[in-house]
């Protein structure tokens, strides 16, 4: 079967590839086409294993930021799109047409946002897509220092609540690794995926 490029953002192609292991980013290199991507290695967090430094652990007590879950999806991947402090390495690999795809997967219960607030300010957030057991991560901001990383506890805390067996990173960098992120092999993700996809869960 021949898909249209519309065709390959629509819910159900988009659910279809996160389930296989694959995810789309839109690549300059390439004339900002939505190319689709499966790394070997992988990067992941193991939940059982997810690090927190003791500075973190202090300011995630003292409550000093506000925590909220899908309270404005569409702003906070905005703002991983837009804000020059976003926690990716390089390149703005999320299109205006993946912005509309992550928002309808979001309207039918499938992509998330974590947002964080410091006196009524959205000060960071991270948005991911859900599917049974398996949280994809797809990116980060900070407007206000640590709030990305404070959004990234909260997240953490929520999946091992809800019985989720994978964080999905996608890839790695230094930011994730001081949270203990690893890389594993294809095989090794998809065998963790594919038990993941066998939980009944759900993220809300």
């Amino acid at each position: 079967m021949k898909y249209k490029k519309s065709d390959l953002l629509k819910p159900e192609y988009l659910l279809n590839a996160y389930a296989s292991g694959l995810f789309p980013m839109c690549v300059s290199e390439f004339n900002n086409e939505i190319l689709w991507f499966s790394p070997d290695p992988r990067g992941i967090i193991p939940l059982n294993s997810f690090y927190i430094s003791d500075n973190l652990k202090k300011l995630y007590r003292k409550n000093k930021f506000k925590i909220k879950f899908n309270y404005d999806f569409k702003k906070v991947i905005e703002s991983c799109a837009y804000s020059k402090t976003r926690k990716i390495d390089s390149g703005n690999w999320i299109s205006n047409e993946l912005i509309e795809a992550y928002i309808n997967l979001h309207n039918l219960g499938f992509a998330h946002s974590v947002e964080i607030y410091f006196e009524g300010y959205l000060a960071g957030g991270l948005y991911g897509v859900s599917i049974n057991g398996a949280f994809f991560g797809e990116s980060m901001f900070y407007n206000i220092k640590d709030a990305s990383k404070i959004a990234l506890i909260a997240l953490v805390n929520h999946l091992k609540e809800k019985n989720f067996l994978l964080l999905d990173t996608q890839y790695i960098n230094n930011h994730l690794l001081q949270f203990g992120a690893v890389e594993i092999s294809k095989i090794e993700y998809l065998k963790i995926l594919d038990n993941a996809l066998k939980i009944n869960t759900s993220f809300l």
